[in-house]
């Protein structure tokens, strides 16, 4: 589907999503109604601003890209995007004159403006210096993940991999220890809190959280830090990941997590597989659970159940009030029979917007799961507590 054809649908649907969008600030729970449903082919949507507004990720064939309901898809030049949460700054990577990635920040049209590699004299590994996973709501503060090893020795060593925050007054903080891989992959709107992993020294793994530059591992239900830390909100009093309980899980283990401040963390499996999910071996199942995305309350997260990305097999989820629902059963039971019909599969959801309201996504679309379809789900108004 050309371009044009995608900002034509986008413009078609504009008032609808608009007046959904409008509605009010009721609290999510499982909605009742026809939401919004769109698709586009070529594109994966990595994150959501302004409320679903604007969405930003990558184009399949190169290249970042924002959509909005006016606009439609607009490609912006670099080679990733993710968008803030108040929708004003897009940060992802760009190759630098000598074609090593880096991490940069959009700064209008196609134009990027390279963030450089996290210490001076830092070689590259395979290309890569580093990439931005998200900013803060306020556009102060930059995180994301890159090399700082200086000798060929250990420019692609895993310990010379450390998780960052940057801003305009400090450049790079490195977050993570020395000889230890860590990155940030989310912020809170109000930038004291940015969560992600390190290499764990019990675990694979260890799902970390820096509070104002202090970093604390998010230990789980058996006192074991939990997996990949993923999605955080607002203030920092919600967190969301991937492996509850790291390194036990196969068979009918495999289980997302939240930490909540009030709470501590809650494990969220996945046991009941639709019949229509072609590749999970109900005799022996082996997959995992993945939270990517959260609302400000919590009441909506986003994700899926993936087991073997590259082959196809990941099938989106979203939970209500902390239960799951596949998206396809959802958007077939709420007005789209048709919802991913002969697509190689549902994908993954990756973003919600704070209200809850907007979902985003891709999945493999008709031509396999390489080529991406980008998918945004335009809440009605939810049903109250």
């Amino acid at each position: 589907m050309r371009l044009e054809m995608r900002s034509s649908l986008a413009r078609h649907v504009m008032v609808q999503i608009a007046a959904l969008l409008w509605l009010g600030g009721a609290e999510a729970a499982p909605p009742a109604g026809t939401p919004v449903f769109i698709q586009v082919q070529g594109l994966a949507p990595t994150s959501v601003g302004l409320n679903g507004f604007i969405v930003a990720g990558d184009f399949t064939e190169g290249g970042a890209f924002h959509w909005m309901p006016a606009s439609g898809v607009t490609l912006i030049g670099g080679e990733s995007g993710n968008v803030s949460r108040d929708g004003r700054t897009i940060v992802g990577r760009l190759a630098d004159a000598n074609g090593n990635d880096q991490p940069a920040i959009w700064t209008g049209g196609t134009s990027w403006r390279l963030l450089g590699p996290l210490i001076p004299n830092a070689l590259p590994c395979q290309s890569t210096l580093g990439f931005a996973t998200a900013a803060s709501g306020d556009e102060r503060f930059v995180v994301g993940g890159g090399y700082y090893g200086t000798s060929v020795t250990d420019a692609c060593a895993g310990g010379s991999f450390s998780a960052f925050r940057w801003d305009e007054s400090s450049g790079y903080v490195l977050l993570g220890e020395p000889g230890r891989a860590s990155r940030a992959d989310a912020i809170s709107a109000d930038g004291r809190v940015i969560v992600g992993y390190q290499a764990g020294t019990i675990t694979a793994v260890e799902g970390v959280k820096w509070v104002d530059g202090r970093k604390e591992a998010i230990a789980g239900p058996l006192g074991l830090p939990v997996g990949y830390a993923r999605a955080v909100n607002r203030d920092g009093t919600l967190i969301a990941g991937t492996s509850c309980v790291p390194d036990v899980e196969p068979g009918r283990g495999p289980t997302a997590w939240a930490w909540t401040s009030a709470d501590g963390i809650k494990c969220y499996p996945v046991v009941e597989i639709p019949p229509w999910v072609p590749w999970v071996d109900r005799r022996n199942p082996l997959y995992n659970v993945y939270i990517y995305a959260v609302s400000d309350d919590g009441r909506v997260m986003g994700g899926d159940i993936e087991f073997d990305v590259a082959a196809g097999d990941e099938e989106a989820v979203i939970w209500f009030d902390g239960e799951p629902v596949f998206l396809r059963d959802y958007l077939r039971d709420h007005g789209y029979p048709d919802a991913f019909k002969d697509h190689f599969n549902t994908g993954r959801i990756t973003a919600v917007s704070p209200d809850g309201r907007t979902i985003v996504g891709h999945n493999g679309g008709v031509f396999g799961a390489v080529n991406r379809n980008g998918f945004i789900v335009i809440l009605p108004e939810l049903v109250k507590k």
